[in-house]
């Protein structure tokens, strides 16, 4: 097998992704990486609308983990693209939402937005040569072009009712304290 700059590039950002990833999911699930732990994240989670917010952190936490194994490993690569953009996309929906915008350094949702969109581009551009995918299942790598969008789409779709949910919550919040 030759391998190409490209499959290299694309290793790369599969290893930088998951570390980010794995540093987003144990911020929540163990306060590492200046995160706030699980008990102050389930707080703002309930705040959020994501009930029961103990439980919801840690559904987070571990489709970040699997997404962060996943690309890392370049290994059933369509199940990590999803969970990354799906989580990806709730998280800067709720931040975006709770601050009132889109920008990061105003408390917006701007960088897990790019996450989610730096992930999506993987799914057009494919897991690389350097994956487990692609020396372990062959025959399905061959499909991927079809299966990796998809899967994005499904991330895609799948935030949409925890997005819902959030911007919900936030409005009840913001009416009741008018009230």
């Amino acid at each position: 097998m030759e391998l190409t700059t490209m499959d290299w590039g694309i290793a790369g950002l599969r290893v930088i992704l998951a570390f980010i990833l794995f540093a987003h999911s144990t911020q929540k699930l163990c306060g590492w990486f200046s995160g706030s732990g699980p008990a102050a994240t389930a707080g703002l989670f309930e705040k959020l609308g994501q009930r029961p917010g103990h439980v919801m952190v840690r559904v987070a936490s571990v489709f970040e983990l699997i997404a962060a194994v996943s690309l890392l490993l370049g290994l059933l690569t369509p199940i990590g693209l999803c969970l990354a953009v799906a989580t990806m996309i709730v998280a800067g929906s709720a931040l975006s939402a709770l601050s009132g915008t889109f920008w990061n350094a105003l408390g917006g949702g701007e960088y897990p937005f790019f996450i989610a969109a730096v992930v999506a581009m993987l799914g057009i551009t494919g897991q690389g040569a350097l994956s487990l995918d692609s020396v372990l299942m062959p025959q399905l790598v061959g499909f991927y072009p079809v299966i990796l969008p998809v899967a994005v789409l499904v991330g895609v779709l799948g935030a949409v009712p925890m997005v819902l949910r959030t911007k919900r919550a936030i409005r009840e919040a913001k009416a009741e304290a008018e009230a």
